[in-house]
């Protein structure tokens, strides 16, 4: 079934005059012709940090996607000029001149039906169309239909999006694979990486690299040309994941990328930004206010660089686990980042073979063996045996057993020895009675103890199967969807995460209220019982 397709708003979107003002590295490489409206916390600050700071809405995304009814410089005038009146009522304001956002909405299945249908039809509910975005709208356009996560998560998404392909491809909506494929290649060549999300306040940061993953997807579906076709946007997100790596010298970092002491160049989450997050502005200011030793912006630019993670947030980027304020995210060289890029590098070599460019090839082959061995020796802890991250300001390593300990078993990168022994350590220190863990720590933090997510138990189980670790990949895709399924049995529906320690809940903790659609869990679900068709409780 082809999904439906909304471009009911089809009005052009207008540049803000004070664009042309600001031509920051915000914007990436785009120029000022191609930008769209300023985000919220440019446009009208003031209101916007009033708004955000009384907590208006319960959910501090909502405002940042509510649609101006009038130019953005006219509200703030307006604004300026009312604010010190007697009797001026924010929340009035604010409905006068904007018209909030709605949610992203999952009809409920009709009863009895198989998990695979439900989900089948509700790609369609998701899909999104706006090659033209209504005028100051904060949403960016992209030329074709694609998918969005659900609930709260009303724009599509950079790592999220890769998972939902999977499920796209075992629906048969090979069509839309490539329409969103093409909507991440318009992203790179237009502002010269893939956004956290199609929204102006995203723009500063990008997510886990799997541009690499869809095109090799692609690549399946119709053969080589793929590789061919998106070649140059393949190495323009390279580009921008490694600006500054020719000059960076032993011991130091910038931007996304770590020089180490020894020579060896990784890369880490970084966000162009250093201000809070503006779907999130309340929380990172609360959160900056409880570390008075550090600067401010040295906190609202690691959330950021956390939020460019995927991750959330979790125990792996804090200094104390349990304190969110200590985060330090940019001092972190993460092993599942550093898989992702090897695997660029390695899909980049395979692409340019494709077009038979030898030495493209070789320079790119090169590469990715060196981040291979630079992975081996810096990233895996002999002693625990399992790959974790690397804290590069300190030198040392970060002992935490995570699930993205399993990111060099999915890439391919890790060695058969390295691997039975990440296996071993996975089994007794991250299996859970739903499925893999996401870490060690219970802390109130949803990339952490008890939740678990569905793209994590994907790479466990793609990884685990490729070094032949099948009895224990079996093992969590089971535990997995007998966790999916009991909450579908129970609530008639697909959650953002999961609550593995047997309840069968959709999982807790974090920025926001429980999301369910989900794009993701609905490609994930898919996959594994495809892979795993005996697992299939609920769907019979």
């Amino acid at each position: 079934m082809r999904p439906l397709h909304f471009s009911t708003l089809t009005c052009a979107a207008l540049l803000c005059a004070a664009c042309a003002q600001h031509p920051q590295t915000l914007w990436g490489t785009t120029d000022v012709a191609t930008r769209q409206a300023l985000p919220p916390d440019q446009a009208y600050p003031e209101l916007f940090e009033a708004v955000q700071r009384g907590e208006i809405f319960t959910d501090q995304k909502h405002f940042v996607d509510a649609l101006p009814k009038q130019a953005p410089a006219q509200i703030r005038a307006d604004y300026l000029a009312q604010r010190d009146q007697s009797g001026f009522d924010l929340k009035a304001f604010v409905k006068d001149h904007f018209e909030e956002s709605g949610e992203a909405q999952s009809p409920a299945p009709k009863p009895g039906a198989p998990i695979r249908e439900h989900i089948d039809k509700l790609w369609p509910v998701l899909s999104r169309h706006y090659d033209q975005v209504p005028q100051y709208s904060s949403l960016l356009p992209l030329p074709q239909p694609y998918v969005v996560p659900g609930g709260r998560f009303r724009e599509m998404y950079y790592w999220d999006s890769y998972f939902t392909l999977l499920g796209l491809e075992q629906s048969g909506d090979t069509e839309q694979v490539r329409q969103m494929v093409d909507n991440f290649a318009y992203m790179i060549d237009t502002y010269g990486h893939i956004p956290n999300g199609n929204r102006t306040y995203y723009l500063s940061r990008s997510q886990p690299p799997f541009f690499a993953y869809m095109v090799e997807l692609e690549a399946r579906i119709e053969g080589d040309q793929a590789y061919r076709r998106y070649l140059p946007q393949l190495q323009k997100e390279y580009a921008y994941w490694m600006q500054g790596s020719q000059t960076l010298k032993p011991g130091e970092a910038g931007a996304h990328v770590v020089r180490l002491a020894d020579g060896s160049l990784f890369n880490r989450y970084w966000d162009a930004s250093a201000t809070p997050r503006q779907e999130s502005w309340s929380q990172d200011v609360k959160t900056a206010e409880q570390a008075p030793q550090r600067p401010k912006e040295e906190v609202w630019r690691d959330l950021r660089a956390g939020a460019e993670s995927g991750w959330d947030f979790s125990s792996r980027w804090m200094g104390d686990p349990k304190n969110l304020a200590s985060i330090r995210t940019t001092a972190i060289v993460p092993v599942d980042l550093n898989s992702l890029m090897y695997h660029l590098e390695r899909t980049i070599a395979t692409a340019c073979e494709k077009t038979a460019n030898a030495p493209c090839t070789q320079a790119y082959g090169k590469r990715a063996e060196q981040r291979r061995e630079a992975i081996e020796r810096h990233l895996f802890d002999e002693r625990s045996g399992y790959y974790v991250d690397y804290d590069w300001q300190r030198n040392q390593q970060r002992p935490a057993l995570t699930a993205a300990a399993l990111f060099p078993l999915y890439t391919g990168l890790a060695s058969p020895e390295h691997a039975r022994k990440t296996a071993v350590a996975v089994q007794g220190g991250l299996l859970r009675t739903g499925g893999l863990a996401t870490t060690q720590v219970s802390n109130g933090q949803q990339w952490d103890e008890p939740n678990g997510w569905a793209p994590l138990q994907w790479i466990a189980v793609q990884g685990l199967s490729r070094y032949d670790e099948k009895a224990l990949a079996a093992q969590i895709a089971d535990r997995f969807l007998a966790q999916v399924q009991g909450l579908y049995a129970k609530q008639s529906k697909l959650v953002e995460k999961y609550d593995l320690s047997g309840s069968q809940q959709g999982g807790g903790g974090g920025e926001y209220e429980l999301q369910d659609g989900f794009g993701w869990t609905n490609g994930v679900t898919l996959k594994l019982l495809q892979k795993y068709p005996e697992a299939d409780t609920a769907g019979r």
